[in-house]
């Protein structure tokens, strides 16, 4: 069994199809139904035992340290390249941190029940639920728990990815040699840094799923779904 001791959270995104609310305030930072999503998340590892927390941030990077008045353990890297790469220049920006047993998520979600992030696992790999219905998120194939593969246009059976994510030791080792593979030498700068181990080098890992509900945790990717949440920012939208 192996016990994630650290969280890295993404951060650094523009969050563009959350304007005119993104144009003063990091998407993270956003407050649904009261709290900032970013919160939610730190909270729930919290919970959880994990206080070794590092956010890498980007756009409007020093609304975060804000943050460090309710939250005085936290660590900052900053990703210089956000505006013109993908997520995966946020990752290769944070590799020091891919030392131990580690989560990896995003922080512009909002997590309705902490057990979903709890730290014992024993392959690495991602949250995930089961597709009941059609959708066009990236959806696992699974055959005994371990993942065969993964279809980056949706489907309607399997097993829907999401942005929560543990990885051993040895595998983020793999996984912090494959950052600096893929965006130095390949350079590799506007793919997602999961698809390192779902399309890019999956032989490289043999990752499992945690398996979770819907309603654990909300992802808010657009301001027509904030307001679907949160109807108090109805009419905020210029």
């Amino acid at each position: 069994m192996h016990h994630a001791v650290r969280a890295i959270i993404m951060a650094a995104g523009k969050g563009e199809r959350m304007r005119p609310l993104t144009n003063t305030t990091p998407k993270p930072m956003i407050s649904v139904l009261g709290t900032r999503m970013i919160d939610t998340v730190i909270d729930a590892l919290h919970a959880n035992g994990i206080e070794d927390i590092v956010i890498v941030t980007g756009y409007l990077g020093d609304r975060f340290r804000e943050l460090t008045v309710k939250y005085p353990g936290l660590r900052f890297v900053d990703n210089p390249v956000y505006d013109t790469c993908n997520n995966i220049s946020s990752l290769y920006a944070a590799r020091e941190y891919l030392d131990c047993d580690v989560m990896i998520m995003d922080g512009d979600q909002v997590i309705r029940n902490t057990d979903i992030l709890a730290p014992g696992f024993d392959r690495s790999g991602y949250n995930a639920t089961r597709v009941t219905k059609e959708t066009d998120e990236w959806v696992m194939t699974v055959e005994d728990g371990v993942v065969t593969g993964c279809s980056r246009t949706g489907g309607t059976d399997g097993w829907q990815l999401y942005s929560i994510s543990r990885w051993s030791r040895e595998d983020a080792e793999v996984l912090r040699n494959l950052l600096e593979e893929e965006f130095i030498i390949n350079r590799r700068h506007n793919v997602y840094w999961d698809d390192i181990p779902m399309f890019l080098h999956p032989d490289k890992f043999e990752l499992g799923i945690r398996e979770m509900n819907e309603g654990d945790m909300t992802e808010i990717d657009s301001y027509d779904e904030l307001i679907k949440t949160d109807p108090s920012y109805i009419g905020h939208k210029a």
